[in-house]
């Protein structure tokens, strides 16, 4: 893409959009991934707590992971939430058993969690770091349609991804890659269960049941908050296999579900494997610490996926006596929810291929998209 025309529209979001901020109410610090919830629209804020936001926008509600919900009737150029502490008595430690918690989840998913053919617009960010040195970004809109918003292994093991996950690709509004020699290629042109997976909650809960069932594993869940139904739960988990998990998650114990999900994984002590990239060449991977983040607002009795987001650091790639660390963010905003039908998309992006790849349906619509500081820096570069 053109110089001129990122400029353009780095330029045209702020001219048809305003700018709301959303920030703590003790410190004034910018509180990134605050969700907004119009009438229909949804999204969230930028790693500098801005949203582009119409000015006549009005009844609309913001809140953030650790924060009092706020209900605005008319726009405000920033909004203060203020951050909600309860903690438990120190004395009083509540033990909370998450490998039931998880396992009753697993088995009721479809009885709380939206399960009918869906039809998402969605904004699609990743990120790549080579070295601490971010050397690539794209920024695209695109539709996402999902027949039962879960994972299927059955359609998984006939490598049938399409039964259950299709995108359609509409608009790349930002792309920008810093060729190098010396950044190597790691894609692949195998497509796993967990490559598809990762879009699912479904599957993040069965890959935490595999870690917490395995005979040595040891699982902790302490409460650490609680207002009214909504309980904060920190978790801990030793895996047999050596990997690590730890953070928390926002349970609903009326609701009996999990309606936000944060947890980190270290795998710096799980074996360095061999790979393939496209171009034929053989490398080694080191696995390192990764994020994922799962959000849900619930939608006439069942939860809806909001957002998802994973992140990673000191993943290492080995190739001809080099050893390079990458770190990498993605991440899906699910701006729309409609039903659909079975049917699914007519146009679907080959997911043998990066998504940015394929070639684009022409889609434009009012952008949610607003770049953070660094990312800005980074599409200005020559």
């Amino acid at each position: 893409m053109k110089r001129i025309s990122i400029l353009f529209l780095i330029f045209s979001t702020f001219l048809y959009s305003q700018k709301i901020q959303i920030v703590d109410a003790e410190n004034s610090q910018p509180i990134a991934n605050a969700r907004i919830v119009l009438s229909d629209q949804l999204m969230y804020t930028n790693e500098d707590g801005f949203a582009p936001l119409d000015g006549n926008s009005k009844d609309f509600e913001v809140s953030a992971s650790g924060f009092h919900k706020e209900k605005l009737n008319t726009f405000q150029n920033v909004v203060r939430l203020k951050p909600y502490v309860k903690d438990i008595e120190e004395v009083k430690i509540i033990d909370i058993d998450i490998k039931n918690l998880f396992e009753d989840l697993y088995k009721n998913y479809h009885k709380r969690y939206y399960d009918e053919p869906s039809l998402y617009d969605v904004t699609f960010k990743s990120k790549g770091f080579n070295n601490d040195k971010l050397f690539f970004m794209v920024i695209a809109e695109a539709k996402l349609w999902s027949k039962s918003n879960a994972y299927n292994f059955k359609y998984g093991y006939r490598k049938d991804y399409d039964e259950m996950l299709q995108m359609q690709l509409n608009n790349v509004k930002f792309y920008k890659k810093n060729e190098s020699e010396s950044i190597f290629n790691i894609k692949t042109k195998d497509v796993s269960h967990d490559e598809i997976g990762n879009y699912f909650f479904s599957y993040e809960i069965y890959r935490m049941l595999l870690n917490m069932r395995m005979k040595n594993s040891k699982n902790v869940g302490r409460l650490l908050s609680e207002d009214v139904d909504l309980q904060l739960i920190g978790i801990k988990i030793k895996s047999e296999n050596g990997i690590e998990i730890e953070g928390e998650i926002t349970y609903d114990k009326k609701d009996k579900v999990i309606t936000l999900y944060n947890l980190n994984y270290m795998q710096g002590g799980y074996p360095v494997y061999k790979k393939v990239n496209t171009d034929g060449k053989e490398f080694e991977y080191q696995l390192g610490n990764a994020n994922v983040t799962f959000d849900f607002y619930k939608k006439e009795g069942k939860y809806i996926q909001a957002l998802k987001k994973t992140s990673g650091e000191q993943f290492f790639i080995i190739h001809d006596g080099k050893k390079d660390e990458r770190k990498f963010s993605t991440e899906i905003i699910y701006n729309t929810f409609a039903k659909s039908d079975k049917k699914g998309l007519i146009s679907k992006v080959d997911f043998t291929k990066n998504i940015w790849e394929n070639i684009p349906v022409k889609e434009d619509k009012e952008s949610t998209i607003l770049l953070s500081k660094e990312e800005q820096e980074f599409i200005n570069q020559k």
